[in-house]
């Protein structure tokens, strides 16, 4: 590796740890304590000079003071100052932190804890060992790593340096679990099905294509679960769900992330009324383990899962922004022209179903601040829902909103094998007048779906958007660890 020359200041330094035969990167490590549990139990422990053995990162600027010196440890738990003397430590020792040591370096220290006469619970250092030297300074910017592209391309870095971004991934830990225990007591079972697919479904999506070189076969990062969980609806399980990572090869944007994380669930005997209240308890769970309470601050509007959630049709709503009835302009010349007599400005779609997500998306969805379920979906665009008996152009559908995104979507499960089946050849004239995005045939499907699946409500969540809604996130990337970036150029 080229190093630079603050590297070069950190290797040489490390090479003189080694000429005085102290291994930078020795294979074991101890502690008595984590931080956090020292800090918790500070009393007792100060009271009794417990004697403590702690590791951690050092963070901050060392402050050097003639024969004492300070600095701070950060263990992932917390963070404590050390207290260090040249007459405990030791010259040699004490010399080597003023020297060879660095901000970043991973210290285990021995001690005993005792409050500075400033008042900060501090731990008084009898003895260090060096477990790991780090080569690369900290940013320039102490304070923090500002630039947002870096922080997301080096997230171990920003983990270091911006204490709250492990916050926001301690809070996505907690909002899953709690997810988790809701499901796992209503009586669905955790389940896992393919990645890879040898035929994409379950969404209307673009799937990233890959080769399998064995079986000379074309095979497709999976763009939902849903297909394969209802194969287990009709193999006899009651309720199943599964969290997992979904592929779509679509655009980037604050909202949209090619890998993101999806919860599927699907329970025989249920609707898309059953779904409505599973999303309002998950919800208002998951907001509670992350924020204390059924309310959350989103960019400063304060949203609240706690009562029932609003609920409009889609044709209704529409109406209700834009004048145009989608009743009235049933096909995809009327209603581009409704839409051009109305004087709005919307993509123009090759077919009447995407034109009308196109509208509800310009002009609708933007204003669903509040939690919301849209219901009432055309057919058209939800290949997989059950029509209304008395309304057969919508169907059994809503999609959950919050902040002007889709966090959720359900339906009443489709389980009449021949009407399945025209809708997917439906798909298949979509998809050759210009729509990638339609649904493929999937005979297989089909064929499951001819040995009976129950009466089935089906849900899928979107992790990622609702943890940047929970957390106050305005960007997909703040929520998942290591998220896809562009690749630099040269």
């Amino acid at each position: 590796m080229e190093l630079n020359e603050l590297q070069n200041q950190r290797a040489a330094k490390l090479e003189r740890l080694r000429a005085a035969d102290i291994e930078p990167y020795p294979t074991r490590a101890e502690r008595t304590h984590t931080i956090a549990a020292a800090l918790e139990h500070f009393e007792p422990l100060a009271a009794e000079a417990t004697p403590l053995v702690l590791t951690g990162r050092i963070v901050g600027a060392r402050r050097i003071m003639g024969k004492i010196a300070f600095a701070h440890i950060d263990d992932g738990s917390a963070t404590l100052q050390l207290w260090l003397s040249r007459a405990e430590l030791g010259e040699a020792w004490f010399q080597r932190f003023r020297d060879d040591l660095d901000t970043f370096d991973i210290v285990q220290v021995h001690g005993h804890l005792r409050r500075t006469k400033a008042g900060e619970a501090s731990l008084f250092v009898t003895s260090m060992k060096l477990l790991t030297k780090a080569i690369n300074p900290p940013p320039e910017k102490w304070a923090g790593l500002s630039d947002v592209e870096e922080r997301h391309r080096q997230r171990y870095l920003d983990l270091i340096v911006n204490h709250e971004v492990r916050e926001v991934f301690r809070a996505r830990a907690a909002a899953i679990t709690a997810m988790r225990e809701v499901l796992d007591t209503q009586g669905f079972l955790e389940v896992e099905t393919p990645v890879l697919q040898p035929l994409y479904g379950g969404a209307a999506a673009r799937p990233f294509t890959t080769y399998h070189n064995t079986l000379g076969q074309n095979l497709y990062l999976r763009i939902a679960t849903e297909l394969y969980l209802k194969r287990l609806i009709v193999g006899g399980f009651p309720g199943v769900y599964e969290i997992g990572k979904n592929f779509r090869n679509e655009g980037v944007d604050r909202s949209h992330n090619p890998e993101f994380t999806m919860m599927e669930c699907y329970q025989a005997y249920g609707d898309y009324t059953t779904m409505m209240r599973l999303v309002e308890t998950l919800m208002r769970t998951m907001c509670q383990a992350v924020n204390g309470g059924h309310t959350a601050t989103y960019q400063g509007q304060v949203l609240d899962f706690g009562p029932a959630w609003q609920c409009m049709p889609m044709a209704q709503a529409i109406a209700e922004r834009t004048g145009i009835d989608l009743v009235a302009a049933s096909d995809l010349t009327a209603l581009q022209q409704a839409i051009a007599s109305a004087g709005l400005h919307v993509e123009r779609k090759p077919t009447w179903g995407k034109q009308v997500d196109e509208l509800f998306s310009a002009y609708v969805q933007p204003h669903l601040v509040q939690p919301t379920f849209i219901t009432e979906y055309p057919v058209e665009l939800s290949p997989l829902a059950k029509r209304i008996p008395e309304r057969p152009a919508f169907t059994e559908r809503f999609e959950a909103f919050a902040v002007g995104m889709e966090i959720g979507n359900a339906f009443t499960e489709l389980n009449d094998p021949f009407d399945q089946e025209q809708r997917f050849l439906e798909q298949g004239r979509d998809f050759a007048a210009g729509d990638e995005e339609a649904h493929q045939m999937d005979v297989d499907f089909l064929n499951a779906l001819m040995y009976g699946m129950p009466p089935t409500g089906g849900l899928g969540m979107g992790i990622d958007r609702i943890l940047m809604v929970l957390t106050d996130r305005p960007n997909i990337r703040e929520v998942i660890l290591f998220p896809h970036m562009r690749q630099r150029e040269g």
